[in-house]
């Protein structure tokens, strides 16, 4: 993702399951405002670090909570990210917060649709995402989904690692 990332100064940028908030700290290296969120407190903690660090607090918030929880109803946002957790899983894998980062459920899209079914709500118009996802959550019923959403979406990038193939999918909010 973040080969393809394209923020600029009058982007506000969500970053969704930041991790260690890599591409929210280059994000915020470029766009005016971005907030990342993650579920793991210690991913959180570890973003925070990170932002200061790369002397990019200023512009970079980050918050504890599940997908879009912790972002106001009527928050908007030009971009969205989201690496997702996209590996096909049983019931109950997510013994340890680390789990929360790859454990996308049965077939791997448990977390894929519930980001699906509300990003649109917080995009502004014309406004995009960017989602990560693996070959074994089926990578065509995202953008299926998506279409439903009423966005344009496409594969615009992939990688081929040893039992996958990792997608970038783009889409954009359509008026």
């Amino acid at each position: 993702m973040a080969e393809n990332l394209d923020a600029d100064l009058d982007d506000v940028v969500l970053d969704l399951g930041t991790g260690c908030g890599i591409l929210a700290v280059l994000s915020a290296l470029k766009a005016g405002r971005v907030v990342a969120t993650d579920i793991n407190p210690y991913a959180v903690r570890c973003a925070k670090l990170n932002a200061k660090v790369n002397k990019v607090s200023d512009s970079m918030e980050v918050v504890r909570g599940d997908l879009f929880g912790p972002v106001k109803e009527d928050g908007k946002f030009s971009l969205i990210l989201f690496n997702a957790p996209y590996l096909p899983t049983e019931e109950g894998e997510e013994a340890e917060w680390i789990d929360y980062a790859w454990a996308g459920g049965e077939r791997g899209r448990t977390v894929i649709n519930r980001f699906i079914s509300s990003a649109p709500r917080y995009l502004e118009p014309k406004g995009r995402l960017l989602l990560v996802q693996s070959t074994l959550s089926d990578v065509k019923e995202s953008i299926r989904k998506l279409k439903k959403q009423n966005m344009s979406a496409k594969v615009i990038d992939e990688k081929k690692v040893s039992f996958e193939t990792v997608t970038l999918i783009e889409a954009e909010k359509q008026s």
